[in-house]
C-alpha cells in the first residue's frame, strides 16, 4: 500500500512538474497527422525549406493553400476502405 501511494505522488508530481514547464517553454513539434496539430496555438506549414503558411488551424483551413488541401484531402480519405482481394 505505501508502495502504491508513493507512486501515485511520483506521477503527480511528475505531470505538475510537466504542466509548469510546458507553460513556460515553447514546444516545437513536427508532425503529419492532422490531429496532432489542430489544435497547436501556431501552426507553421513548409514547403521547399520554406515557411509558406502560418496561423492557427481555423484560419488556416480558411486559407487557400497547401494547409487547406491537405485537411480537405484528410476528410475525403476517411471513408476510404480497403479490401482484400
Amino acid at each position: 500500500m505505501f508502495r502504491e501511494r508513493k507512486l501515485q505522488y511520483e506521477k503527480r508530481t511528475l505531470i505538475i512538474s510537466l504542466t509548469c514547464i510546458l507553460l513556460v517553454v515553447a514546444v516545437v513539434m513536427i508532425a503529419h497527422r492532422l490531429k496532432t496539430v489542430s489544435h497547436a496555438d501556431q501552426i507553421l506549414v513548409v514547403d521547399g525549406g520554406r515557411i509558406v503558411q502560418q496561423g492557427r488551424h481555423e484560419e488556416l483551413i480558411g486559407q487557400k493553400g497547401i494547409y487547406h488541401d491537405f485537411v480537405l484531402g484528410r476528410k475525403e480519405a476517411i471513408g476510404w476502405k480497403l479490401e482484400a482481394q
